[in-house]
């Protein structure tokens, strides 16, 4: 077989095989003021912002202590408010006053995964924790990996947490599927 014929033969199976939706690329927001964590997921670049709700004197507002919202980076990255159906059955958290500076944080789609809001008593900056296989982290990202379903029920095949192991202060990402 000539050079020419098999670079052609090759071509034309090449067209065959079925098209790879190339990787996104997921932004990595900043110059948001009290960041705690991030939540990205497919099919967009779209990113869900969990912010310290402080007033301007910086006291953390006790009854609602984490502001969410988006940063809509498909729409030159502008702020939104989630709304109604995103707050109560998706990205939107409830927070329950434990004791002084902790808080139980739930998740209004995933209640598995235990969260919390605790002041660090490292740098004394309030942050999030959870508990993932044995190994608890300051939680920087939160990622879903969703292939189809529906709007209500979305396929989701894993979640992935990323931060900082508290045992370590290593980088650290886990992650559970479902």
């Amino acid at each position: 077989m000539s050079a020419t014929t098999f670079l052609l033969l090759f071509n034309f199976l090449v067209a065959l095989l079925p098209a790879q939706k190339p990787a996104t690329v997921f932004p990595v927001p900043s110059g948001v003021a009290n960041q705690l964590f991030y939540l990205q997921r497919d099919p967009n670049t779209n990113t869900v912002i969990y912010q310290l709700n402080v007033d301007r004197s910086g006291r953390l507002d006790e009854e609602e202590p984490v502001n969410v919202f988006w940063l809509r980076y498909d729409e030159h990255g502008e702020r939104k408010e989630l709304n109604f159906i995103q707050r109560k059955f998706a990205y939107g958290l409830t927070a329950e006053k434990l004791a002084t500076d902790k808080y139980e944080l739930k998740f209004a789609a995933y209640n598995k995964v235990r969260f919390y809001l605790l002041r660090s008593p490292t740098d004394k900056a309030f942050h999030v924790y959870t508990t993932i296989g044995g190994k608890q982290l300051q939680l920087e990202r939160v990622f879903l990996r969703i292939e189809g379903g529906t709007f209500w029920v979305p396929n989701v095949k894993y979640i992935e947490f990323k931060g900082i192991s508290t045992a370590t202060r290593q980088p650290l990402v886990e992650r559970v599927t479902l």
